[in-house]
């Protein structure tokens, strides 16, 4: 039987496992011995025999009824009498009432009680939606929602904890009162909130707390049906260009039956720190869109003489409207808007992600330079960013937020502030205007307040390398909606992949965290910071392993031959030297295939790879790249992940460097030399397919920690210099060359740098 305490893996199955260690059977059972023996109550015990017990007769009664999970013949009852951390929003016997009520006026029950359920399935299903919805289990970080947290969190913003439905909670506040509801319904109570107990907190609700199981797919039929303002253009684009089937899909059916019937099965042993490789319960597809207003659209067109309100512009106004602009010139320009290569369908796909991305995970703050995720969280520093890949043509969109995007945004003065699309900035990198060094200013890589003119490609806003504002208030746009497999934000203004944009990316450094390659680690809540609640086994010491098995693609974009183990380790609080904390690391006789993102433009890049070998258990490997992953030829001699420019690192012991520094501290001091010093020394690194670390972020827990361009065992590797495509897809393998299958080959980041950028003679790339 596995052995699985991670709140991220659902109800169905884990919960009991949690509770009772270890089990042997595939039954899963509750150790009633397990319960507390003291005088105060449990949350059951509470329920049942407090003073307010009166309140949750229906609620308990229903408790005793619903499984823990389609394994288990324990009920949630049970589950709430043990130790724990749990919390309960524990709706009122009214509550129950008028949900009944709902029910029967929309005619799924024939009266409005427990007597009026036509089928026993229909009856099952409501009580589980009602049951399951109200609890949150912490209990393997020992976290519970006490009234201050959810008082501190921010308006929509989901809980980091899910439910027993595997679906994430939220609040809203109104201003100037204590009026807090749950999912913007369920009133908490103001006296019966907050109640401690011994296993957990209970918090009365004057609704049941049923999330919308509607999808991205649902709400745009909707928008058009009903004619919603706020969307119901982008709603017509999105249904023209044959989205609706893709923003349907919730989850992998196919996977969620291998796992269930346990066809496939949690990996081994890692490693004795590390632990076992629990695999992922489920395989969720997620989709974000960022999208223009109807407001928007009615304002755009009539500038060009158009004038139509939100409802009355069709698909073909906006195509008409692309064409007249310029937009995609080498698009085809007919009617055929599911075709790729249609100017309206490449317009509408730059727009989706194949990610949910939350407003928490649309940039990851963890350990840039100058901030550290425990100490410092809220005040931002350098800029942070991330890269995907947009849906249908293979495009590049880049997320971006700094202290300096985050300040000048007056709306918003939480962690959202200032998030854009696809930002610019002129940043203080030491490097052009800013390389005299008498100003430290001029290496803060701060940004300096100026943007690169985008010249005659600024179709539409001079000002177009300042970037694309997201904004999340729902004056903005449609009636805020949570929805089941995505999240939709309103823009300030158009988003297109100009010209400008194309040469902006490709005129900096790419660096992307391996973790947002794959939507499956974001759609699953596999990426960090998921180590805050421990995706792993029980009596795991430092949490934060998935397994991802050889049997079946989970991720996507990854293919493995048998012999490879393949793990992720979230690195969460460990002070990794890792870029963001987290990496993947593979073991076995490993030999894997993945799928690279694409590049912006056509030119000659290198594609490097972070490394950090402060561990004499790495790996050496063969690197192949090509873009026929049936034919991917071998690229240089092996790289050997063991070497670290000070020592390098063998599972028999250190040898003394080739790279001629003698000591941590000598390689240290090299940081402080002039950028035409540490250039001359860059360029000799450089010609054997190494470079150092980047000064961007920092080893370990503080903001006094070492950067990686100060650590010897943080390494860049130039794996491939070769021209590329942006309308090609490459791909890159990894064979291990080593017999001993406990060696680990290492993955943090990729970095695409197209040649003017790291061979720029009048410019030099920084060392950012």
């Amino acid at each position: 039987m596995k052995d699985m305490t991670s709140i991220r893996r659902s109800t169905w199955g884990i919960l009991a496992a949690l509770l009772i260690g270890f089990m042997a059977s595939c039954t899963e059972e509750i150790n009633t011995e397990d319960r507390f023996t003291a005088s105060d109550y449990t949350i059951m015990s509470f329920l049942e025999h407090s003073d307010s017990a009166y309140r949750y007769t229906e609620y308990a009664s229903l408790l005793h009824q619903v499984p823990i999970s389609e394994q288990s013949n324990s009920t949630v009852a049970q589950l709430l009498a043990t130790r724990g951390a749990y919390t309960c929003f524990a709706p009122n016997n009214e509550a129950i009432h008028d949900y009944l009520d709902s029910l029967y006026k929309k005619g799924i029950i024939s009266e409005p009680s427990w007597n009026g359920f036509r089928s026993e399935a229909t009856l099952d299903s409501v009580r589980k939606v009602i049951v399951y919805n109200s609890v949150l289990d912490g209990s393997n970080i020992d976290k519970v929602l006490e009234m201050g947290d959810i008082l501190s969190q921010n308006d929509e913003d989901e809980f980091t904890l899910p439910n027993l439905n595997d679906r994430k909670l939220y609040k809203t506040h109104v201003d100037q009162t204590d009026s807090v509801f749950i999912n913007g319904h369920a009133l908490i109570d103001l006296r019966n909130r907050d109640v401690k107990t011994l296993n957990g907190r209970v918090h009365e609700v004057h609704a049941v707390i049923a999330p919308s199981n509607d999808t991205m797919a649902d709400m745009f039929r909707q928008l058009v049906a009903e004619n919603e303002k706020g969307f119901v253009v982008m709603a017509k684009l999105i249904l023209a260009c044959g989205l609706e089937d893709t923003l349907s899909k919730t989850q992998d059916d196919v996977w969620e039956k291998l796992y269930k019937n346990r066809s496939v099965k949690d990996l081994p042993l890692h490693s004795a720190p590390e632990g076992t490789g629990p695999i992922p319960d489920h395989r969720k597809y997620g989709f974000t869109i960022f999208s223009e207003t109807d407001d928007f659209w009615e304002k755009e067109l009539a500038k060009e003489g158009i004038h139509k309100s939100y409802n009355q512009i069709e698909a073909i106004d906006i195509k008409n409207y692309l064409i007249q602009k310029g937009v995609y010139p080498h698009a085809r320009q007919d009617n055929d808007f599911k075709n790729e290569e249609n100017i309206l369908n490449q317009f509408v796909t730059y727009h989706v992600l194949p990610y949910k991305l939350t407003p928490d995970k649309l940039v990851i703050h963890y350990n840039e330079n100058g901030y550290c995720y425990s100490t410092t969280e809220g005040h931002f520093t350098v800029p942070v960013y991330e890269y995907y890949t947009t849906m249908g043509k293979r495009r590049l969109l880049k997320i971006y937020q700094s202290k300096e995007s985050a300040d000048e945004d007056a709306e918003r003065t939480d962690g959202n502030a200032g998030i854009y699309l696809n930002r610019f900035p002129i940043l203080k990198n030491g490097r052009g205007m800013f390389s005299d060094e008498s100003s430290k200013d001029n290496n803060s890589y701060h940004e300096s307040g100026m943007f690169k003119d985008p010249g005659s490609a600024a179709v539409f806003y001079p000002d177009e390398n300042r970037g694309v504002k997201v904004r999340f208030q729902a004056e903005d746009a449609a009636k805020h909606k949570k929805l089941l497999n995505s999240c939709i934000y309103p823009i300030e203004r158009m988003l297109v992949y100009t010209e400008n944009v194309q040469n902006r990316l490709a005129g900096e450094r790419i660096r992307i965290n391996m973790a947002a390659m794959f939507p499956e680690m974001i759609n699953n809540e596999l990426r960090r910071p998921m180590g805050k609640y421990s995706f792993s086994p029980a009596g795991h010491t430092t949490g934060g392993t998935v397994g991802f098995p050889v049997e079946y693609p989970y991720l996507a974009d990854v293919s493995m031959r048998e012999g490879t183990g393949f793990y992720y380790l979230s690195g969460y609080n460990r002070g990794w030297h890792n870029y963001q904390g987290d990496e993947f690391n593979i073991i076995g006789k490993y030999e894997f295939t993945m799928k690279l993102p694409p590049v912006p433009k056509r030119g000659h890049y290198e594609v490097r790879f972070g490394v950090s070998s402060g561990s004499s258990k790495r790996s050496m490997c063969q690197v192949y790249f090509g873009d026929n992953p049936n034919y991917l030829p071998a690229k240089d001699i092996p790289m050997d992940l063991r070497i670290g420019f000070v020592r390098h690192r063998f599972k028999n012991g250190n040898q003394t460097s080739t790279f001629g520094y003698t000591s941590d501290a000598d390689y240290k001091n090299e940081s402080s030399l002039s950028m035409e010093e540490q250039d001359e020394i860059n360029k000799a690194l450089r010609a054997r397919g190494f470079m150092k670390g980047p000064k961007y972020y920092h080893c370990g827990q503080s903001t006094t920690a070492n950067l990686g361009i100060e650590n010897e065992n943080v390494t860049r590797r130039i794996m491939v210099s070769e021209d590329m495509d942006p309308d090609k897809t490459y791909y890159i393998r990894f064979k291990s060359v080593l017999d001993d299958e406990e060696l680990q080959f290492f993955m943090d980041y990729f970095e695409f740098v197209e040649k003017n950028v790291y061979d720029n003679p009048v410019e030099p790339e920084d060392i950012w």
